[in-house]
């Protein structure tokens, strides 16, 4: 698996980005008029003659609303004309319907037929409209955006989406995020531009907290929700998390390597303390203490690669070698592969390999690598959709507090070959 996040950083206050008052017009702002969105038009006399009765200003948007469309064009090569945007007005006029029924149409709320909704939407898109964000805040108090970070490792050079888990997470959250009609903004938990401040956030999901996490707090005090992949540690004040069951994983992996031949089984895992790396250590010690077995493992800081295969390579060269390892991280595989090469171990004849990754690579690697897969995309998606729960006081469906199911995908390297039988042909009878 990619890595998990840990403890050890800390955010600066997430405050908002700051809002321009929106222009009145007649006293009061339509609802989901956006900023800029107003324009005067001359008003045309009946005749033609430029006296009679001025015409209203309901029908006279309705006249113009093509019009407007047509000039936002550019007026050609040379043309001072200003590129204009279409206007919640606009769009009414041109679909024949009121302001609100646009607004209801646009968001998804409001009580109206499917043809009417597919109608508003098909002439916003003709029109080139798009809602303002800044509007949208005044009007709702919301900005529209959620934040992904990832605490672990706040001070390293740490960029988590190189990583198969969070690219995969991240990408399910992003797509849950945008059906429900927001965006993701991902973070880094510390920075040397105050970017927290910038971002208005409506909510933000938080990997793996830790215990006190700084991020967390600071959120919680400014009233953020936060939602965690990952169960948090102690009084951290998330609103609700989704996590797999680590030690049921580990434990499960143990029992198919002792099952498959394995007498000695050890253990890649990392220094830090959060939740993946402490529930999986201790899973192990306690099955190696049920089993009667020595624990044999190396730890070593997961968020430095290079770490990982020196790692590897002193698990191998222990005196008390193992003939079977599970590495809690992505790299794992590779690094105990590249290892066993360097020692003349045989995978999986002499040694038992078994890895957490969701990459693609180990399907392909001599031999394929048995991996563990937390299904980051599940997690991504619950996450986002609690997230937004939380955010709009909607009575969440599902439990606050989600395990979710782990994949052991079965490849060579944790499957002992039975041994070979030579089987001779039958002798002929020498006869001519």
């Amino acid at each position: 698996m990619p890595l998990r996040p840990c403890s050890g950083s800390s955010a600066t206050s997430g405050g908002c980005a700051p809002v321009h008052r929106k222009p009145q017009f007649n006293g009061v702002p339509e609802a989901g008029e956006g900023l800029g969105e107003r324009r005067n038009v001359s008003v045309p006399r009946a005749g033609g003659s430029g006296r009679g009765t001025p015409v209203s200003p309901y029908y006279r948007l309705a006249m113009t609303a093509a019009g407007k469309h047509h000039a936002s064009r550019p007026a050609g090569r040379g043309g001072g004309r200003r590129l204009e945007r279409a206007g919640i007005r606009d769009v009414a006029a041109a679909a024949g319907v009121s302001i609100t029924t646009v607004s209801d149409a646009l968001n998804g709320k409001g009580r109206l037929p499917d043809t009417t909704r597919r109608h508003v939407r098909e002439v916003a898109d003709r029109l080139g409209y798009r809602p303002s964000a800044a509007a949208r805040t005044l009007r709702t108090g919301r900005s529209g955006l959620i934040g992904l970070t990832v605490t672990t490792y706040g001070d390293e050079p740490f960029t988590f989406t190189e990583f198969p888990y969070f690219a995969e997470m991240a990408r399910a959250a992003t797509s849950a995020a945008l059906a429900r009609g927001y965006a993701l903004v991902i973070l880094p938990a510390t920075s040397r531009h105050d970017v927290w401040s910038n971002v208005a956030l409506d909510g933000t999901v938080v990997v793996d907290p830790s215990d006190h996490d700084p991020v967390v707090a600071e959120l919680s005090r400014q009233g953020i929700p936060v939602v965690s992949d990952g169960r948090p540690q102690g009084d951290c004040p998330v609103h609700a998390w989704v996590d797999n069951d680590h030690e049921a994983a580990v434990l499960g992996i143990l029992d198919h390597l002792s099952e498959a031949g394995a007498r000695r089984i050890g253990l890649l895992t990392g220094t830090s303390t959060d939740t993946y790396t402490r529930l999986s250590t201790t899973a192990y010690l306690g099955w190696c203490e049920r089993v009667g077995q020595e624990p044999v493992y190396e730890a070593y800081p997961a968020h430095d690669p290079c770490a990982g295969a020196v790692a590897a390579d002193r698990l191998l060269a222990r005196p008390d070698r193992p003939d079977a390892v599970y590495g809690l991280f992505d790299p794992n595989g590779t690094d105990l592969l590249a290892a066993a090469r360097r020692y003349g171990l045989r995978v999986p004849e002499d040694l038992l390999l078994v890895c957490c990754s969701e990459s693609n690579v180990y399907a392909a690697t001599e031999p394929p690598v048995t991996t563990l897969s937390l299904k980051p995309a599940r997690i991504g998606t619950s996450v986002v959709q609690l997230l937004i729960d939380a955010i709009e006081g909607v009575p969440s469906a599902q439990p606050v507090q989600q395990v979710m199911p782990t994949d052991l995908i079965v490849r060579t390297s944790s499957q002992r070959r039975p041994p070979r039988t030579t089987v001779s042909p039958p002798r002929s009878s020498g006869r001519g």
